[in-house]
């Protein structure tokens, strides 16, 4: 079991993400993660093998501004526990960052694809093969991420909840899940994204379970958007959690 935490906003993100991968822990862990798009427009990607405290203590020196960000504990399923095969993790170009929960079944045959065409790949992990397959996408057809998203996703097989970011867009978070929870928590112009409720229910109590297939198109100042990979609008239910 791994955890999911992400926030789009007006508030700083770095101390809601660590806030809510803490409340994430009882689910165990190896290595932890942020990604967040800081007030220069950078796409910062700090990460370390062991718990949430060494991540803070990591962060320390680093450049944590920004209200956009992503966030991920890890326990490792391919690629050994390290800094390197910890989520979140980027495309080649470092324009996308991806967290992931859930197993790729066929992730061994899309980057042997991908190593043919050149992409270089970091870590040893199948999430990577889904950050690198999206931008391959959106670079070879010219498509925007959310589109990239939707045939990328057509190419898994396996489990997935996933929560992605692109530099060039820092008002968006792209969110998908198949057979592994997602939540998203709606307050006023905020959202928040979660694996479970835990990290959510301090700031609100009304929150969209996604269901398998759903992809949220998650835009600061818009209302939550819910497509299929069909890119069908859905409409799905907002719950009040106690």
């Amino acid at each position: 079991m791994c955890g999911i935490v992400g926030y789009i906003g007006k508030r700083q993100v770095f101390p809601i993400l660590i806030k809510g991968l803490k409340r994430l822990e009882y689910r165990g862990y190896d290595s932890a993660g942020v990604a967040m798009i800081n007030d220069n427009g950078d796409l910062s990607v700090y990460k370390t093998k062991g718990k949430v405290a060494d991540l803070e203590r990591f962060c320390e020196d680093k450049d944590i501004s920004g209200t956009v960000g992503i966030a991920h504990t890890r326990w490792a399923t391919h690629g050994e526990p390290s800094s390197v095969n910890a989520h979140p993790h980027y495309s080649e170009s470092k324009n996308i960052a991806i967290i992931h929960n859930g197993i790729i079944e066929n992730y061994a045959d899309l980057k042997k694809k991908l190593v043919a065409d050149g992409v270089k790949f970091r870590s040893d992990t199948d999430t990577e093969v889904i950050v690198q397959l999206i931008e391959y996408i959106q670079t070879r057809k010219n498509v925007d991420l959310l589109t990239a998203v939707r045939f990328a996703l057509t190419q898994l097989f396996g489990a997935y909840a996933i929560a992605v970011l692109d530099k060039r867009d820092k008002d968006q978070i792209i969110a998908a899940r198949k057979q592994s929870p997602l939540v998203i928590g709606i307050g006023e112009d905020e959202f928040f994204l979660g694996s479970d409720a835990t990290p959510i229910i301090e700031y609100t109590d009304k929150v969209v379970y996604l269901e398998d297939d759903n992809i949220a198109v998650i835009r600061r100042g818009e209302d939550l958007k819910v497509v299929n990979t069909l890119n069908d609008t859905l409409n799905p239910e907002v719950c009040t959690v106690d």
